[in-house]
């Protein structure tokens, strides 16, 4: 090989091309003229004269020397031996890995870079499962148990999760000779070079199956589905995931099987609103109620109570019930039933209705002595309760609790 040519020139760069434009060039190069690709009968000369050219130009102490002196500065201080020992071939590597594929086994004159050992594929865990469960709210708030159909993968059972048919067992391969592995070699300027890929006859498990199982047709798995109880926790809100041990997909023979999680999803109710700990409830009253105060009948998640309305209770309102809540998720008390008084206006009222009414209105806007003597609320107490609260009043009377 002839040394005196120009390293630039070799490579197809100017002389002030950078670190990465030599890399490139060399790469490109590399892989045209590498012997074990290129048919041309000088390709083995061109590949170390590329080689040569590089291991120079990567090196910034080298490069320099090149620059100052030419060929004269690199041969007075270094020996070609040096130059390909002390080069750095990182860029090489991934050449090599591009041209032969797999991994590297090593190399003959430099030492091996990869582990020979056999790699037979260990047992694999199962994968784990997702299932979304919907529930109501009173199963959220009391805690419950139910049953849920989940659909895996477990090992087949006629052939004990081996794929091979009752009676016989896995072979080794012929191929690789059980390892799960094959090993090729080629010869390089540089030496022997060994690269190791995965056996593609058994996919790296040493093993071929001659006569598949008819069940699971040779895979080992098949799918069923199973009842799993699931508990929910008192408490339990949308999102949380409850997590079931061992009830995933089924591992390999001798592996562990995977985890189910399922993740809880409250419908909507009909009456009550969820936040967070608290249940919200609209309680609709009546105009005479808001206004005379009383007390009404409630539903809870527990059951009916009665909660009293003060005089003068706007629309809107919020009223707490102590303790009428969703249990605190794995603690102790429970949240409180938040009730929205809405006071509905009367409709289809009747001529005493809307007389009593209209006085009132007189009176809150243009009595200046309406609080003289007893409030607007006292003088027409009797009326609103005879008008709107009493118990034989007309059935029309869309005040009539």
């Amino acid at each position: 090989m002839s040394t005196q040519r120009d390293y630039y020139e070799i490579l197809g760069v100017p002389k002030d091309a950078s670190e990465s434009e030599i890399k490139k060039a060399y790469r490109k190069l590399a892989m045209k003229h590498h012997p074990d690709k290129s048919k041309e009968p000088d390709a083995e000369e061109k590949f170390k004269e590329i080689s040569e050219a590089y291991a120079v130009l990567s090196d910034k102490e080298k490069r320099a020397q090149y620059d100052q002196f030419g060929h004269a500065g690199i041969d007075s201080r270094y020996s070609t031996e040096d130059i390909f020992r002390t080069a750095d071939f990182g860029g090489f590597e991934d050449i090599l890995e591009h041209i032969f594929g797999g991994g590297f086994g090593g190399f003959g004159g430099f030492g091996g870079f990869g582990d020979q050992r056999s790699t037979h594929r260990r047992p694999t865990r199962g994968s784990d499962l997702r299932y979304d469960l919907e529930i109501t709210l009173e199963q959220a708030a009391f805690g419950d148990s139910v049953q849920i159909q989940v659909p895996r993968t477990i090992n087949c059972e006629a052939c004990n999760g081996t794929g091979a048919k009752a009676g016989t067992s896995p072979i080794n391969c012929s191929k690789c000779n059980g390892t799960g592995q094959v090993t090729h070699s080629r010869n390089t300027p540089f030496g022997r070079f060994m690269t190791t890929t995965t056996c593609d006859q058994c996919h790296g498990t040493g093993k071929v199956i001659a006569s598949p199982c008819p069940e699971c047709h040779g895979s080992g798995k098949v799918r069923k589905t199973k009842k799993i109880a699931v508990k929910i926790p008192k408490g339990a809100d949308t999102g949380l995931r409850l997590k079931v041990a061992g009830e995933g997909e089924e591992g390999s023979p001798g592996a562990p099987s995977g985890d189910l999680y399922v993740v809880l999803h409250v419908k909507p109710h009909d009456m009550f609103e969820r936040i967070g700990d608290d249940i919200l409830f609209e309680q609709p009253i009546s105009f005479a109620q808001a206004a005379l105060g009383g007390s009404v009948e409630v539903p809870t998640l527990y059951g009916k109570v009665r909660m009293n309305i003060k005089p003068g209770t706007q629309t809107h309102s919020i009223m707490r019930l102590k303790g009428k809540g969703m249990p605190h998720l794995h603690g102790h008390g429970q949240g409180d039933q938040l009730v929205k008084v809405v006071v509905k206006t009367p409709t289809n009222l009747t001529k005493e209705q809307k007389k009593a009414l209209m006085e009132f209105d007189r009176l809150c806007r243009g009595n200046e002595d309406s609080n003289k003597g007893g409030s607007v609320f006292d003088k027409f107490k009797g009326t609103f309760e005879s008008l709107f609260l009493d118990d034989k009043a007309s059935k029309s009377n869309p005040l009539a609790e």
